[in-house]
């Protein structure tokens, strides 16, 4: 699953696997980042469409812990990242929750044809590992 199609593609994007967790150790946030190609006669559509992203998709990105959600354009590279943290106890669950929600399910329909993973065999944000993932290398809170 993904989200920035689950996040907003994410959530909206896919499948999240976690990289790497804060280092401190009072906080189970976890801090993800993404990235995958947006095809470039897609990205008008794209930006438009995230101006006004479905109030049923941010309910269910923030109902599964997900905060501090971003996603940025790199038009010369054709890529998204996208950034977000994960603030819950269960994250397979809540991703799963994401990945079998109606309304995120029509909205990665709306989403993907605009993508194109950088994942081996992935086909749709439906079906897992759409988005890939990065390993945070830095982090200065």
């Amino acid at each position: 699953m993904s989200i920035a199609n689950p996040a907003v593609d994410a959530a909206i994007t896919g499948q999240f696997t976690p990289i790497n967790t804060s280092s401190s150790s009072s906080s189970a946030i976890k801090r993800i980042g993404q990235y995958i190609r947006l095809k470039p006669e897609h990205a008008s559509e794209y930006i438009k469409i995230h101006s006004e992203v479905w109030p049923g998709v941010l309910h269910r990105i923030t109902a599964s812990n997900i905060h501090d959600y971003s996603i940025y354009y790199d038009p010369k590279g054709g890529l998204l990242f996208a950034s977000f943290k994960y603030t819950g106890t269960d994250f397979d669950g809540d991703m799963k929750k994401i990945a079998e929600d109606e309304e995120t399910k029509r909205w990665w329909k709306v989403t993907d044809h605009m993508q194109e993973s950088l994942n081996e065999g992935a086909v749709s944000s439906e079906g897992g590992g759409w988005w890939r993932e990065m390993e945070e290398v830095f982090y200065h809170a």
